[in-house]
């Protein structure tokens, strides 16, 4: 039969052979579906299932909507055509039940009633079509396909997302790895220039090392931010960058240094923070360089900076310095105890450190000092400074 103009004017009306094909191509590729149809009345039940099980689909029959419930609960279904009106409930009520326990199951109403209430009604509470009855068998086929089409785009569209978010999960991991793998470059390159600082002052040698472990364990147990501990660690590990620029005769000079020199050698905070603020992965670590001789009580250098006004990581490296170099040899004296250390820094609570550090830092046993120090620099050392900050495990004690 040739379709007809809808103006009336009796020419034939283009046919779109693209159009036509869309929905049987979409048939072809897509599985024959399993289908449930819910009718009390037999007659109906049996000429939907003979006209669906000859396009290939797999069709179960229920007589109410309890019944329809029960199977739906029994195996999965990939659409329901259902009645409203039934002896045993109403079509309605299975509409709700099925759209909120199996949301992914479109519904298609098949009913006698025409109302447009009705039907608009039952959109409104999730009913995908509104078929009405009597029907012709291609306009149940159609619309059937048209459900079952819309059943497949919101499966490809869920799929596409779960992919979607597993490349996304994947590339980055990919790039948390290569950020990782780009840190532990840096740091190994932080290592080698602490190994050249440590060959300008050999008096000092290993110190860098072990104040940044110091700092680090401090750290966690002031609760520092594990991300902030790391821009911590490197600039523990580099407070004394700026010695660089100091001239030799000045930093190995045996006696002591005159107020001159004392004023050049208090330019090391300074220069240091010139050289990291450049650097952008060090930018945040060149505060700590800046301010790791400032006191607690305003008396230090460069700014006479006082209690909170100092960073927190310079204020932890304080105290982390002075235990490092009280129990450290120096050419003037042999290296202390443990527990000289606490009390000298104990003793110098509120005016050169933090109380509320040295606090925590009292809680701390001396052998996780001890641990510590021999692992950083003894014969068999197993683990670099920053591997701490990386979140390596701590001593045992």
């Amino acid at each position: 039969m040739v379709a007809q103009d809808p103006t009336g004017s009796g020419a034939p009306a283009a046919v779109n052979p693209r159009a036509d094909t869309a929905g049987h191509a979409a048939s072809q590729l897509r599985r024959p579906a399993r289908i449930l149809v819910v009718d009390d009345e037999e007659p109906v039940r049996v000429m939907m299932g003979a006209t669906l099980e000859r396009l290939g689909h797999e069709v179960r029959f229920a007589a109410s909507g309890h019944e329809a419930m029960e199977l739906l609960e029994r195996r999965p279904f990939d659409l329901v055509l259902t009645d409203i009106v039934m002896q045993d409930g109403n079509g309605i009520a299975l509409l709700e039940r099925a759209r909120s326990q199996h949301p992914q199951i479109p519904v298609v109403m098949v009913t006698a009633i025409h109302d447009i209430g009705v039907a608009i009604d039952s959109m409104r509470r999730g009913a995908y079509d509104y078929l009405l009855k009597p029907f012709e068998r291609p306009h149940l086929v159609a619309t059937v396909e048209r459900a079952l089409n819309h059943r497949q785009a919101l499966a490809d569209s869920q799929n596409y997302q779960q992919t979607l978010e597993q490349v996304v999960q994947a590339r980055t991991e990919m790039l948390r790895q290569a950020v990782e793998d780009l840190e532990h470059s840096y740091d190994v390159t932080l290592e080698a220039l602490g190994d050249a600082l440590d060959l300008k002052d050999s008096e000092t040698e290993g110190h860098s090392k072990r104040v940044t472990a110091y700092t680090i364990a401090l750290s966690r147990a002031m609760g520092v931010d594990p991300m902030h501990i790391k821009v911590v660690a490197r600039g523990a590990f580099l407070h004394d960058i700026g010695k660089m620029a100091i001239p030799d005769e000045i930093l190995r000079k045996p006696g002591k240094l005159s107020l001159e020199e004392q004023d050049l050698m208090r330019e090391h905070c300074t220069r240091g923070y010139h050289i990291l603020r450049k650097i952008p992965f060090l930018a945040a670590s060149a505060e700590i360089v800046y301010t790791h001789q400032e006191h607690y009580d305003g008396s230090g250098y460069p700014n006479g900076l006082r209690g909170d006004e100092i960073p927190i990581g310079a204020r932890v490296f304080a105290v982390a310095d002075a235990l490092d170099a009280i129990t450290s040899d120096r050419p003037y004296r042999r290296a202390q105890s443990f527990d000289v250390a606490r009390e000298e820094i104990l003793r110098c609570s509120g005016t050169q450190f933090d109380p509320s550090v040295v606090e925590v830092f009292l809680k701390m046993p001396n052998e996780l000092w001890q641990e510590l120090r021999s692992e950083i620099t003894g014969q068999e050392r197993r683990f670099a400074p920053f591997d701490l900050a990386r979140g390596s495990m701590l001593p045992a004690l």
